[in-house]
């Protein structure tokens, strides 16, 4: 998640402070990188850095740049570590096209080799800056393109999500924008026409927004603005409407709280993480494969989407995994970790303090370290053999969401994978469950539209409840430990999760009457059993909360509330679908017990003290 922002100015004032404040209310998206470019009589002008805004403001000052036109990118990295050559904006081989991205492209590395090929030199790691040489490249072959119809030829090369902002000397009067996948909204006012990732960039100057869909195309300029379909280049009218967000909204996109607004975001996460590079999955894999033990190393919302992998790669690699906490590593395994060691340490933020000991103790005993990280360019990804992004965007809100379900579902493709090197499962098996995890995506978005009002009565029904229990078998033992952690750490009401099977040595001892029993309840091959665990609960005078499978009339009937989950989801996959609606119900509860679920106290974003 990156925030763009463009404007083409009417009056004759300075493009470049407008960019700077905007992107600076864009920061929340991403924060390793800015850069700003602007037009004036024929040039381009270029200033960018690694750096927090302030930062990079304070060595070149972003708001010493002539023109009434230009465009701007604070960045969240993906492709290419937070390095002045990697930020954006980038530029064609002569200069002359410019261009800020939002988005992934997926086959970039296909089209860099075609245009390295045929001459074009590329200084970045990153997949943007395919665009502005596909834009030179149909130009170059056919003079007469204007650059509107070159944007159009080369978005026709390009797959992956993107919100593009282009300028060029060659029609200087312009920005040529758009979108697939990635937000763009537009603004305007007498001023001038304004475009960016969201409403906040311009919502002090303009509270008119013009919403674009995916796959439109934008032609901006003095006189307004024109919208065309990229498909086949009809144009589409749409007229502005106007805003009652205040500002604070605005950046939450109108949510009240972070925390809502990311557990929303989570289908679009997904779909990004079904976007990472196959080469890495392939490598990452690779050391995996030749290791002869594998420590899964994390703590809090991480650590949990390590225990829900071992389930995967135990089931689909026949690979065994051994999750540990990044903070009784040393004690627990220091001594017995070798050369023939490989761990993978997982960290949202990748600067966790205690994870990052256990990652030097094992590199001081000669073990491979491989990571998974959201943080391009952290602590975790310098000192790594390999690692891979989540490609999650910032994460705001304290309590972790769509860190638990964008690893999770990086950490299926990796066992996927490696069962492909091993060959443990067959074809018809993995290609069902690639279909799956492409539809997971939709699935999640589905819970999301049509449980959280359901969802939000439950909240109500249990919010003053002194205890909660959490209960899951197999792999949604994972679920039941996250669930619980949600609850703990914003509603502050104590939580237990146990593997259900361990509930009656010793937990069940504590169930009275009207006890909330959460059940975590896919419709795999511990569905009977837990019906056993359901009844003894009930038995007990427990009220029962179910997560089920749609249509399970079996755990319905024995439920005293249920949420239900679309069909179809795998067993291996369910962590991920069934974790979203015990995300809403803690934020819920944290609602109705007058909690702020952003600032849950005693807590912080990332724990970099052990």
């Amino acid at each position: 998640m990156c925030g763009i922002f463009g404007c083409v100015l009417n009056d004759g004032s300075p493009a470049a402070p407008l960019i700077h404040s905007s992107l600076k209310k864009l920061e929340y998206r991403g924060y390793d990188s800015v850069g700003i470019a602007t037009l004036s009589d024929g040039k381009i002008f270029i200033k960018k850095d690694q750096g927090k805004i302030d930062e990079v403001d304070k060595i070149l000052n972003l708001d010493d740049m002539p023109g009434s036109i230009g465009i701007g990118h604070t960045r969240w990295a993906t492709h290419g570590a937070p390095l002045k050559v990697n930020s954006h904006p980038h530029t064609d081989c002569t200069g002359e096209i410019v261009v800020v991205h939002n988005g992934i492209i997926e086959n970039f590395l296909e089209l860099k080799s075609e245009l390295q090929n045929l001459g074009h030199e590329f200084v970045s790691k990153t997949d943007t800056e395919v665009m502005p040489h596909l834009i030179e490249e149909n130009m170059k072959r056919n003079p007469q393109l204007s650059l509107e119809q070159a944007v159009l030829e080369s978005l026709k090369r390009v797959e992956g999500s993107y919100a593009f902002a282009i300028i060029s000397t060659r029609e200087p009067d312009k920005i040529i924008c758009a979108r697939n996948e990635s937000p763009l909204v537009l603004g305007v006012n007498h001023k001038g026409v304004f475009c960016a990732s969201d409403i906040p960039a311009f919502l002090d100057v303009t509270n008119k927004a013009v919403m674009i869909n995916n796959g439109e195309l934008v032609i901006l300029d003095a006189s307004g603005y024109r919208i065309k379909k990229i498909s086949d280049g009809t144009a589409v009218t749409r007229e502005p409407i106007t805003v009652e967000w205040t500002a604070e909204m605005a950046v939450k996109q109108g949510y009240p709280h972070f925390m809502i607004k990311e557990i929303h975001e989570q289908p679009e996460v997904l779909r990004n993480t079904l976007r990472i590079q196959d080469h890495y999955l392939d490598l990452l894999s690779t050391f995996l494969d030749r290791a002869n033990e594998v420590f899964f190393v994390a703590c809090g919302t991480s650590y949990h989407a390590c225990l829900a992998a071992s389930y995967m790669f135990s089931k689909l690699s026949f690979l065994p995994t051994f999750p540990v906490y990044g903070s009784e590593f040393v004690e627990q395994c220091g001594k017995s970790v070798s050369i023939d060691t490989t761990m993978l340490a997982v960290s949202q933020s990748g600067e966790t303090a205690d994870t990052i000991a256990a990652v030097t103790c094992a590199q001081q005993r000669a073990a491979t370290v491989l990571s998974l990280t959201n943080v391009i360019g952290s602590t975790m990804t310098r000192i790594s053999r390999v690692y891979i992004g989540t490609q999650a965007g910032p994460e705001i809100g304290v309590a972790a969401t769509k860190t638990f379900t964008s690893q999770l579902s990086v950490l299926a493709q990796l066992a996927l994978k490696l069962s492909k090197k091993r060959g443990k499962i067959s074809q018809d098996e993995i290609d069902c469950l690639e279909e799956s995890l492409q539809k997971l995506p939709d699935k999640v978005e589905t819970i999301v539209k049509t449980q959280e009002e359901k969802v939000k009565q439950i909240a109500k029904k249990y919010a003053n409840a002194k205890v909660f229990f959490f209960l899951g078998r197999g792999i949604s033992t994972a679920t039941a430990y996250e669930a619980r952690l949600k609850l703990m750490e914003i509603a502050y009401i104590p939580s237990i999760a146990f593997p259900a099977g361990e509930s009656k040595h010793g937990p069940i001892s504590l169930i009275e009457n009207g006890f909330p029993v959460v059940f975590i309840c896919p419709r795999d091959e511990t569905h009977k059993t837990i019906i056993g665990n359901i009844m003894e609960m009930k038995a007990r005078g427990a009220h029962i909360i179910a997560v089920v499978e749609e249509g399970d009339v079996d755990i319905k009937s024995l439920a005293d509330d249920y949420i239900e989950v679309p069909k179809g989801i795998p067993s291996i996959l369910s962590p991920i679908a069934y974790i979203v609606p015990l995300q809403l119900l803690a934020y819920f509860v944290a609602l109705e017990r007058s909690l702020n679920p952003d600032m849950p106290r005693n807590l912080a974003k990332s724990v970099t003290v052990k």
